[in-house]
């Protein structure tokens, strides 16, 4: 188990269904990818003090973590593979759209989430987002994508960009 689905003994129970749900759904709907950054959403959720996920209906939250990686990651948007309309996740996860935009929101708000959130994109679209490479340098904001080899492995050192772009 890595770091980022570690969550309290307290919650484990409640992760456990939470991250099923999503499993399941992801292998029929989505992909691994999804279902992986969806778990991790939901066990940052439960490492939160008071949990949110300790009220509530586990199938909402599963459909509200999904829905927040997909929109961070434009799941909605016909171009991308795989896409669902979020509506369409709503009404396959058996939750009405309202009450999972409701949940959704909440998420977005307590973790600070929005579109292109590096710290929420998909693997496979690390590379092609933009946010995940502007740094500020000396003042400057910066794509370290354009920067000197050296500065690309500094940023990767600090843990500030996932990998050293010069190098693939």
């Amino acid at each position: 188990m890595t770091d980022k689905l570690k969550v309290p003994k307290a919650m484990q129970p409640v992760f456990d269904t939470v991250a099923g749900l999503i499993d399941e759904f992801c292998r029929i709907h989505l992909n691994e990818e999804y279902s992986q950054v969806s778990r991790e959403l939901a066990a940052a959720l439960c490492r939160k003090r008071p949990s949110p996920l300790a009220k509530g209906k586990p199938e909402q939250w599963a459909c509200a973590c999904v829905y927040v990686i997909g929109s961070a990651n434009f799941l909605h948007d016909k171009t991308q593979t795989p896409h669902l309309p979020l509506g369409k996740l709503c009404e396959l996860f058996g939750i009405g759209k309202s009450t999972a935009t409701t949940k959704a929101r909440s998420i977005e708000k307590l973790m600070g989430i929005s579109y292109l959130d590096p710290r929420w994109t998909l693997p496979s679209k690390l590379a092609d987002n933009p946010l995940v490479w502007m740094l500020t340098v000396n003042g400057f904001a910066v794509d370290i994508r354009n920067a000197p080899l050296e500065l690309q492995e500094e940023a990767f050192r600090r843990g500030l960009i996932p990998y050293v772009p010069g190098r693939r």
